[in-house]
């Protein structure tokens, strides 16, 4: 069901609100990014999202392919979520750290499947040989 969470990062400088469908999964990736950031997200389009407040707190970073703009916030150092276009996954994006949403229960949280990755080897449909780390 679409339910519409409210996040922000540590300072709460940078606060959004994103339209989100638990139910359609939430990622896990093992990607040298992901890996190194604990990074649990979900993806949705990027409409989905309204940055609310801190646009001028909020700094980024991108690798590699600079497909995804990974932004956090320049005063706290939250990663709050991110900003791409990558066709393997459907084109543009946005994708929303778990641990930003101030509303997010436990008990959703729990309840959302979890998809995992292979971003290490750019096969993001596969599941990577080994999750227990993720």
């Amino acid at each position: 069901m679409l339910k519409t969470y409210h996040g922000s990062c540590h300072c709460k400088q940078v606060r959004f609100s994103a339209q989100i469908d638990l139910a359609n999964g939430t990622g896990k990736c093992n990607c040298s990014f992901c890996v190194k950031a604990r990074n649990w997200s979900v993806l949705i389009k990027p409409e989905a999202l309204q940055l609310e407040s801190g646009e001028d707190a909020l700094s980024g970073y991108q690798f590699n392919t600079f497909s995804t703009h990974h932004l956090f916030c320049r005063h706290c150092g939250i990663r709050v979520f991110s900003r791409g276009n990558i066709a393997e996954i459907g084109g543009a994006f946005a994708s929303v750290s778990l641990a930003s949403l101030d509303d997010l229960s436990p008990d959703e949280l729990l309840a959302a499947p979890v998809h995992y990755a292979d971003g290490l080897h750019n096969n993001w449909m596969e599941t990577p040989a080994e999750i227990r780390h993720l």
